[in-house]
């Protein structure tokens, strides 16, 4: 355990990032899961760039998966 203040605060903001972190990244894989139709797509994207805003991912990992789902919906 953390002896500090500053050590105890830290481990506090860790936890909630982690959550946060947890919960945008259920979210995008979600999307990705149930984007069927062209009409999910701006939705989809819009998630995606959120979550590489942040940095949760690369942006050119961002760019991929777009490019993977509108090349999937389009077929």
């Amino acid at each position: 355990m953390p002896l500090t203040k500053s050590a105890i605060k830290a481990l506090k903001q860790s936890k909630v990032k982690r959550e946060r972190n947890l919960q945008k990244k259920n979210q995008l894989k979600t999307v990705l899961k149930k984007t069927s139709t062209r009409a999910d797509l701006p939705k989809a994207q819009s998630v995606i760039d959120r979550v590489a805003k942040t940095g949760l991912i690369h942006k050119n990992k961002a760019a991929r998966l777009k490019s993977r789902l509108s090349k999937k919906l389009k077929a």
